[in-house]
């Protein structure tokens, strides 16, 4: 075969596909009217599906109207001897609910089709995937795993105790069976709060950007039900309502997108990724899940494990010396000014000072799909010839070349995989793509502005919300910069480079920037009316704004759509957060919650207690070490403050239930349940991750189950062990420690 042709290999077909392969066809296509080369494409066809893994040159291709979903009851030869119970792959069920859709609906890059060659940066300038091949970890073992996920891709427990399991989930995509299963990396482009960029591509072209170290390594369509309420009744189906799980491996190798990078990942940032991830599903708030975490080790034989060298903070670095108030350098200023730089020297952040050698692992991560604002954004940019810039030149689309076929086709998959009954089955049949760009539109603003508002509700801050790292239905993806705060601070960031852009209040802004790039990337298919281009914005600017307000409310203990009685309330509140070194976010909402179960609201406008219910919300009765919100001890003057907030609050709260109390059953404990549901009481904080990361490299992994079982019932009190180790605030000396106060 000629370089162009892509070679299947036919164990996969019959294990994906499940039935007869019929013969061969092959096509001939012209890249361009006036190009005489010929390309080639195989494609094998099956009666039930098509799989095209396509040169980007096939220009007649176009996704089937409807494609079908996979519901194969047959059984696969594995060549596998350990198994959990007799002659039972303990990864089967991934090979017999294998569906790549990304595979089967999008095109390759049609460079090099050979994935053991696709580990090296290059420009790849054309296509939808390459395919790549996963570096295994050498002596890959087990840490930890999601149950819940491994449940719902059918994994049971001896499953995920098995030697192939570890293999399969370190990168060896061959203990299922040789050749089996198909990996994939994908590119995509860099905007930054709404201005397109090419700078961080080594080529200046955009061409380069991509899945730098993530590895696609299959999809599963897991059936439903047919009778989900009768327990005798197991058949299942597969229809628009079965669930999809892509699986990712985070550190495999290096694909053409790494940018000089090695691909792989520590075992620090893993623990993280894999714990932040369940963290934030447990919370509520749509996220990449984890699987699994493996780590490489050294055998007993002699064979080493992998390692990489990546920069940290030396001991030296990783604590600020911090004058005190009467320091003689200070003495010079009045006193408030001397406060001013002493708070600035305390959030100053560090970067790296030396490097440190730790061994490599590999997070699992888990979604639906993966399909990231900036997938649509790339395929927009290179389906016109103004490359660079942010404008909207309608004249410069090139329609009906390859790059606005794989816009459109790139338009259609997003349809598919995210909102697939409001933007793709009502629209594929008659190739209605206007509509489905509209609906996508809807969709996605839906998604990305309850996320972002969600955030803000439980302290989290991503840390580099590039539309790149912006999934397209607002899914929270990218746990390396991220942090949860400690001490309440608008533009908290955990990463140096976040900027203020990308702190924690200014998220919703960022989001409403990546969703301006992805209406810039959508609507040259579905109008030329730039007017119509500017509504989808302006309507999500109002989106975006009253979702937060929303989440606010909420925490306060309203109702969603009660701005009246909650107004101003959190306007100022917010001041009070800042002053006397500050509060804790967490716990001065749980503790707010707590006012509400000691305090119930009463039927009539009697006095209330209000200082009580501010020694209640500093825990000034229990004064254990760190149980307290505030960082430090209030004035006379701030204290009284809060109590005029908590009057405030009360007296609003109070307004907002007597117009509800008919038939409305036990208000109070409604507000009760709303405001324990939208406050945490125990979130993944840094200090908790440096503890875990820093006992693991030394052996000791309890601490990363420990946390485990904490984030997965945030909600809850808890048991008494968890409250005395988890439930205080921030120790003073990680609040300016390089590596835990913030990080590089």
């Amino acid at each position: 075969p000629s370089s162009t042709s892509v070679m299947i290999n036919p164990r996969f077909l019959r294990a994906r596909l499940g039935g007869s392969i019929n013969p061969l066809m092959m096509r001939t296509h012209r890249h361009s009217p006036s190009c005489t080369k010929k390309m080639f494409v195989l494609a094998l066809v099956t009666t039930t599906t098509m799989v095209s893994l396509r040169s980007h040159t096939a220009h007649s291709f176009s996704p089937p109207s409807n494609p079908p979903l996979k519901n194969s009851s047959h059984s696969t030869k594995l060549s596998m001897s350990t198994s959990t119970t007799a002659n039972t792959h303990p990864l089967k069920s991934i090979t017999t609910h294998l569906d790549n859709s990304w595979l089967a609906q999008l095109r390759n890059d049609g460079t090099n089709n050979d994935p053991s060659q696709n580990t090296k940066q290059r420009p790849v300038r054309s296509g939808h995937y390459v395919l790549v091949k996963p570096d295994p970890l050498r002596n890959p073992r087990l840490i930890v795993h999601s149950r819940d996920m491994a449940e719902k891709l059918l994994l049971s427990e001896s499953d995920v105790n098995s030697e192939e399991f570890a293999r399969f989930f370190s990168g060896d995509v061959n203990a299922v069976e040789e050749g089996l299963i198909p990996t994939w990396a994908t590119p995509y482009a860099l905007s930054i709060m709404g201005n397109r960029y090419t700078s961080n591509c080594p080529y200046g072209t955009g061409d380069g950007y991509g899945d730098g170290r993530a590895m696609s390594i299959g999809e599963m369509l897991i059936p439903t039900k047919t009778n989900p309420n009768n327990e005798n009744d197991d058949s299942t189906t597969t229809s628009a309502a079965s669930e999809r799980y892509e699986l990712q491996l985070k550190g495999a190798g290096p694909t053409p997108f790494c940018r000089g990078a090695d691909g792989r990942a520590v075992l620090r940032s893993s623990i993280r990724e894999f714990l932040a991830s369940e963290a934030m599903h447990h919370l509520g708030i749509s996220t990449t899940r984890a699987l699994s975490l493996v780590v490489s080790e050294n055998s007993p034989s002699g064979s080493p494990r992998n390692t990489s060298r990546r920069p940290w903070y030396s001991e030296s670095n990783k604590e600020q010396k911090i004058p005190s108030m009467n320091d003689p350098r200070l003495m010079l200023y009045p006193k408030e000014k001397r406060i001013q730089i002493i708070e600035a020297m305390k959030t100053q952040k560090r970067d790296p000072d030396t490097m440190i050698e730790e061994p490599n692992a590999i997070t699992t991560r888990v979604a639906s799909s993966f399909v990231r604002i900036g997938h649509l954004d790339l395929f927009a940019r290179r389906a016109t010839s103004f490359l660079g810039g942010g404008g909207k030149v309608l004249d410069q689309y090139e329609k009906g070349t390859s790059s606005w076929e794989e816009l459109e086709e790139m338009i259609w998959h997003a349809a598919y995989r995210e909102f697939r009954t409001e933007a793709y089955d009502p629209y594929r049949a008659t190739n209605d793509i206007a509509s489905a760009g509209r609906a996508l539109l809807t969709g996605s603003l839906d998604k990305l502005s309850l996320m972002t508002a969600q955030w803000i509700r439980v302290g989290f801050c991503q840390g580099n919300f590039n539309a790149d790292n912006c999934l397209v239905a607002g899914r929270t993806m990218d746990y390396g910069p991220f942090g949860f705060m400690d001490k309440y601070d608008p533009l908290f960031a955990k990463w140096t480079g976040s900027g203020e852009h990308y702190g924690f209040l200014n998220q919703p802004t960022a989001g409403l920037a990546n969703y301006k790039i992805l209406v810039e990337s959508v609507m040259p298919v579905v109008t030329d009316d730039v007017a119509e281009w500017q509504r989808y914005v302006d309507a999500a600017q109002t989106m975006f704004r009253s979702r937060v307000g929303e989440a606010l409310r909420e925490k306060m203990g309203f109702e969603l759509e009660d701005a009246t009685h909650s107004e101003g309330l959190f306007e100022s509140l917010e001041p009070l957060l800042k002053l006397n070194g500050g509060v804790d976010w967490t716990l001065f909402w749980r503790q707010l919650y707590r006012i509400t179960v000691k305090y119930p609201l009463p039927s009539s406008s009697k006095t209330e207690d209000y200082e009580s219910m501010f020694q209640l919300l500093s825990d000034e009765e229990t004064n254990r070490d760190g149980s307290s919100p505030f960082y430090e001890p209030l004035t006379s003057d701030v204290r009284q403050q809060y109590i005029d907030w908590i009057t405030s609050w009360r007296v609003a709260l109070i307004k907002s239930t007597t117009e509800k109390q008919n038939g409305a059953g036990n208000v109070n404990e409604l507000i009760t349940e709303r405001m324990r549901l939208s406050n945490p009481k125990y979130i993944l904080r840094e200090w908790m991750l440096v503890d875990a990361y820093t006992q693991a490299a030394e052996g000791d992994e309890a601490m990363i189950h420990d946390l485990l079982a904490l984030v997965e019932a945030p909600y809850d009190e808890g048991t008494e062990e968890q409250h005395h180790r988890f439930y205080r605030r921030a120790p003073d000396e990680a609040l300016n420690a390089g590596g835990t106060a913030f990080m590089s």
